[in-house]
This record gives structure tokens, C-alpha cells and sequence, in this order.
């Protein structure tokens, strides 16, 4: 890959990437490409990488650069990011960052979105925080039904709640695109629900949303392109339809699995005829 200055160059471009932790390589030959608008779900178990992959965009590790030194990864056509730059094309909500937030217990609603302008978990003395930052923080929350949020303590908050202040602190830069890792985990039935509809209207609204999971039932109508990771590669990737098929997931899972549809989502179950034969 060479640098390009094209107008809208991918939001995310991986190049045979390898990643290193502890002595193991967790990535191994990953490439994948992803486009501006393009709604995509990045799907599998447990351990095929997903994490490592949110690490890296994150910036949070780096992968192997190639033999002739270049680097193996591009975000919107750069392979360097200043980390505050970087929030206001791509907001990233993780399960890392709320448990920061929960662990310093010292922000509100309202300051944790407002944390989000500095790419921190806690506001301090010299952050110079503007009342335009306030109301664009208040205006996010809105944005996702969570306004009676912003002078809750954060660590006093409910699972759901907190993904929703995250994902307003997310899009305070307005970003043009969102990256969430795990967003419904522990959520119950009724706030996954009520989530996923919050990530649907970004997603009509021209929010480019890149879901990271393993729960079939959790890709958006939206979503219309599907990768799927098995132990650090790439298993497959394409169109939704090509892509979550009873053959392919049983393949990726090393199980006997049915995938079925059901208007415009997508569930998976054991097939119990095919395991008992």
C-alpha cells in the first residue's frame, strides 16, 4: 500500500497485519478493507481476535510493520494518527474505557462525554473546557434519549446507560464513522434492544458503524458487509448474504450451525439434527 491522497480514501485498510503480545502472535496475515458508509459487522468466538483488532485501531498496540518497514495498517489513508485527531473521524466505544470511567468514580453524565474532546477518562484542571463542549455534550446525550444521564454519577449508572453516554461521548466530534466493541454485552433483552435501535438511527443518519461481536442477532439491518475472524484471520468476508451462510458459520465455528433470518436480522442456533447424526 502507498500513501494516497484520494477524497474518500477507506476508513480502514489491513495489509497482511500481524500482531505480538506476550511472545504470541494474536494476528496473523490479516487483511481486510472497509469503506466510508459502509455498515460492517466483524464477527466471531471468543479468541479469533476481535479485542486485538479494537486494540489496534485504537492505537493501543501496534502491528508488525513489514520486511521492507512499511506499515501494515492505514486509517483513512494515514498510517499516523495524533490520537485526539483520530477521534474526530472515528469514535471507538469499549468495554475498556467504561471500566476507567467507573474506576474514577469523580464524572458525571454531562463530563464524561465531555472528557471525550480531550481523548481522556477524567476532565482536569488543564483542560479548558468551553460552553460550547457542554452543549455539544448535551446535545449527543440527547441524541442518544440519555439528556436525564448528565448528572448521574457514572459509576452509579446501569450497563445500558453507560453505553449510551460512551457512545454520546463517542459523538461529540461528530465523527463519520463509529467502531464498538462488545456495545450489548451485559445488557438485558430490553436495553440491547433499545441500543441496537439507537445504532440504527446513527446508521440511517449517515454514521458510518462498524460492529465488533460475536452474537449474530446483533447485526443491523443496516449492516451490509460481514468479515468474519477464526484464531487471528480472516475466515471470511463479503456481503451480508454471502457471507452468514448455515455452511460458512458451521465451517468458522467448527459446529453444526443453521443460520436463519428473520426480516432484517440474522440468528444462529445449533442444529441439533445435523449433531445428532
Amino acid at each position: 500500500m502507498t500513501e494516497t491522497d484520494t477524497a474518500d480514501p477507506p476508513l480502514l485498510e489491513l495489509d497482511d497485519a500481524r500482531l505480538m503480545r506476550g511472545g504470541n502472535e494474536v494476528l496473523r496475515g490479516l487483511t481486510l478493507r472497509i469503506v466510508p458508509g459502509q455498515h460492517t459487522a466483524i464477527v466471531g468466538p471468543n479468541g479469533a481476535g476481535k479485542s486485538s483488532l479494537v486494540r489496534m485501531i485504537h492505537r493501543d498496540d501496534y502491528p508488525l510493520a513489514h520486511d521492507d518497514g512499511t506499515p501494515p495498517m492505514r486509517i483513512l489513508g494515514r498510517t499516523r494518527w495524533d490520537v485526539f485527531e483520530l477521534r474526530k473521524h472515528l469514535g471507538i466505544v469499549s468495554g475498556d474505557l467504561q471500566q476507567r470511567l467507573i474506576d474514577e468514580d469523580l464524572v458525571d453524565g454531562l463530563d464524561a462525554v465531555v472528557s471525550g474532546f480531550f481523548a481522556s477518562h477524567v476532565l482536569s484542571f488543564n483542560h479548558a473546557v468551553t460552553n460550547a463542549m457542554r452543549s455539544a455534550a448535551k446535545t449527543a446525550l440527547d441524541r442518544l434519549g440519555a439528556a436525564h444521564l448528565a448528572h448521574r454519577r457514572f459509576a452509579t449508572l446501569s450497563t445500558g446507560e453507560a453505553r449510551r453516554v460512551l457512545i454520546a461521548r463517542a459523538l461529540v466530534h461528530h465523527p463519520g464513522a463509529l467502531l464498538l466493541d462488545e456495545p450489548t454485552a451485559g445488557l438485558d433483552f430490553v436495553a440491547q434492544r433499545t441500543l441496537l435501535e439507537s445504532l440504527r438511527g446513527l446508521a440511517q443518519g449517515g454514521t458510518t458503524v462498524v460492529l465488533v461481536t460475536h452474537h449474530l442477532e446483533e447485526i443491523l439491518p443496516e449492516i451490509d458487509h460481514v468479515i468474519l475472524l477464526c484464531e487471528g484471520r480472516v475466515f471470511a468476508q463479503g456481503p451480508k448474504h454471502e457471507v452468514l451462510r448455515s455452511e460458512t458459520l458451521s465451517a468458522q465455528y467448527a459446529a453444526a450451525i443453521r443460520v436463519r433470518r428473520n426480516g432484517g436480522y440474522y440468528h444462529a442456533e445449533l442444529d441439533a439434527d445435523c449433531a445428532a447424526s
